[in-house]
């Protein structure tokens, strides 16, 4: 963008992700930070792609451009080069911004650390900029899963839940576990689908925490997990196998129902089995907590949502699995229907503003790093990066000999340069140490998630 003052009003020239037969002069006239009519004049302007506030075409889906420009302003090339390492930004950005279509996939790793939830929300913004969007296979994907008209709220009734309840983010387990402050304490814990003693962040204190003389610990598990080791109760878990299920996904979009191939072997329960007898021991008398798995799945939908036109239970029964009512291609947001107030991409959020979080789309560093802990990194100069096993799932399937065989053993990879600097050799694993016992506790800008990349390391030779 490109601006000229005119007493309060200013004359501001904006790009255009569109390519209109005949190109309208995008010039938009903005009184402070807000854009108050197109074509720099009151009124709306007589082109037949505009409305007098932004082109018709791109009112639909973006909303107030002009309030990047300062934050964009603050972000030269060079900046963003001595921030990442990478100087590419011009020839990344000039190619994304003119291929189409283009297509970003976002990971999980983008969000653990202490900006991740402001880096996705940046990064979902430039597909919208782009007009990436209106092409089949543009745009921006973490998930197909939002895709899914799931009735949550059937699934998890928060009706049930009594006022006051308290929520304890998992991401703390160990300081939850061994802060004596707690009040009142956690004396029981039940684990499920989850490993926290070899996942939970700072390995110090999760351990010690679960290794309470006064914890009762219960945990439902396929395998002798970690966290097994700690258990004072052990209950046999279904497989996939041998339980009844409906199933939403994560990289397309068809409903799949999932009925057991074989009989539970053993004592081995599902969650939901195991849920139904507690609650049955406990007295909790509300009809919901004796569903049966096939109930439950037919609440898991919001069956009259437009995307489930035409899929009925019965047809998930003969069929097994079912292709949402959507198009095909499906070009999610190319006439707008974001998921936000106004129904656009965001650009600035108010809700977001109302949070405490900055409104408009920006960037958060990492809590450790080179040039946001200066005096840390002199002693940790490293940033680590630990990318999921080839092999493993997740660290609850990780001890199967097979998957073990062919994960072989850990391994730190190095730039050379780095390496030579500190007499490291190939073939000899090396010791990497850093002020938190590799993870911290520290939690994300936005949803309170954990910050497993945001570690800064020294890595010495084996002693």
């Amino acid at each position: 963008m490109e601006a000229k003052a005119n007493d309060a009003r200013r004359q501001v020239k904006v790009v255009c992700p569109h390519d209109c037969p005949d190109t309208c002069v995008m010039t938009v006239a903005v009184e402070g930070d807000r854009a108050v009519a197109l074509g720099g004049g009151g009124g709306v302007a007589a082109h037949r792609f505009t409305a007098g506030f932004l082109c018709a075409k791109v009112n639909r889906y973006l909303e107030r451009v002009v309030d990047l420009r300062e934050q964009a302003g603050e972000w030269p090339p060079e900046r963003a080069a001595e921030t990442t390492g990478l100087d590419a930004a011009r020839p990344v950005a000039r190619d994304y911004a003119g291929t189409h279509p283009s297509a970003i996939r976002l990971n999980y790793g983008l969000n653990r650390h202490a900006g991740g939830g402001m880096a996705v929300r940046t990064v979902s913004c430039l597909p919208a900029v782009v007009g990436a969007w209106r092409h089949p296979g543009g745009g921006v994907l973490l998930s197909t899963s939002g895709t899914f008209p799931v009735d949550g709220d059937a699934l998890e009734r928060p009706d049930l839940v009594p006022p006051g309840t308290r929520t304890l983010n998992m991401s703390l387990l160990g300081r939850i576990l061994t802060d004596e402050t707690l009040d009142p304490p956690v004396k029981a814990l039940f684990v499920y689908n989850s490993n926290p003693a070899a996942v939970a962040p700072e390995q110090e204190s999760v351990p010690r925490g679960l290794a309470r003389d006064d914890l009762f610990t219960v945990v439902h598990e396929l395998f002798q997990t970690d966290t097994v080791d700690f258990a004072d109760v052990v209950l046999p878990a279904t497989t996939t196998l041998e339980q009844y299920d409906i199933h939403k996904s994560y990289g397309h979009l068809y409903v799949s129902l999932s009925r057991p191939a074989i009989p539970p072997l053993g004592e081995a329960l599902a969650n939901t089995e195991v849920f139904r007898r507690l609650a049955a021991r406990l007295d909790l008398d509300h009809p919901c907590l004796r569903d049966s798995d096939e109930e439950m799945a037919r609440q898991a939908f919001d069956w009259d949502h437009p995307r489930m036109k035409g899929i009925t239970f019965e047809r998930l029964e003969r069929e097994g699995t079912v292709r949402l009512n959507v198009p095909d291609p499906y070009v999610p947001f190319v006439e707008g229907g974001f998921p936000t107030a106004s129904g656009k991409c965001e650009l600035r959020s108010e809700q977001l503003g109302a949070e405490g979080h900055d409104p408009v789309a920006g960037y958060n560093a990492p809590r450790e790093s080179v040039l946001s802990a200066p005096e840390l990194a002199k002693r940790f100069p490293l940033a680590l990066i630990t990318p999921p096993a080839h092999h493993f799932l997740n660290s609850t399937f990780s001890a199967q000999p097979v998957f073990v065989r062919r994960e072989g053993e850990a391994a730190v990879t190095l730039h050379p340069e780095d390496a030579a600097s500190r007499s490291i050799v190939e073939g000899v694993c090396p010791g990497v140490r850093n002020a938190n016992a590799v993870t911290s506790q520290g939690l994300t800008d936005m949803g309170g998630g954990a910050t497993f990349y945001d570690v800064l390391v020294e890595v010495e030779p084996a002693a």
